[in-house]
């Protein structure tokens, strides 16, 4: 089993669609491990954003994660990183995919109501970065034989 990071950006909280993001990866049979409400510091930003730090949109891109609270989340399940990407789509909302949730709620590059992490060597550093061990639960989903073989696992 993978974990993945995902972060509900302040657009997704301010237009109340954490709710219906969220339904998304439970139907999909996600487990949720973690979850928190936060309000991004510029030092989280820079650490969680540290490839962007030099590009000359960064300033903008961290005013928006610092101006609101964020929602930080790691799930759990069998390639969750890659089918996770696949759900979320493209950065540049008007690039993606059509039943992605970028492109169901967004028309942005920086106003895209969701981050998730892009490779499972990402995920572990962004899982460090917004949360200790002791906040990660492992239990088992009752449901998972309704979503994965014995197999699969």
């Amino acid at each position: 089993m993978e974990r993945t990071l995902i972060l509900f950006k302040p657009d997704a909280i301010q237009r109340g669609l954490v709710g219906e993001i969220l339904s998304v990866f439970e139907k999909k049979g996600f487990k949720i491990v973690g979850t928190k409400m936060l309000k991004m510091t510029p030092e989280l930003a820079k650490r969680h954003y540290a490839h962007l730090v030099d590009k000359p949109f960064y300033p903008d891109l961290e005013r928006f994660m610092t101006s609101q609270p964020i929602i930080a989340m790691v799930i759990e399940g069998v390639d969750v990183v890659s089918v996770v990407r696949d759900i979320v789509g493209a950065t540049n909302a008007r690039q993606a995919a059509p039943g992605t949730i970028r492109a169901r709620f967004s028309n942005s590059v920086s106003r895209n109501v969701i981050h998730a992490s892009d490779s499972v060597e990402t995920a572990k550093k962004e899982i460090a970065n917004f949360f200790s061990e002791e906040e990660l639960f492992d239990y088992e989903l009752v449901l998972k034989p309704f979503f994965y073989a014995g197999d699969e696992e």
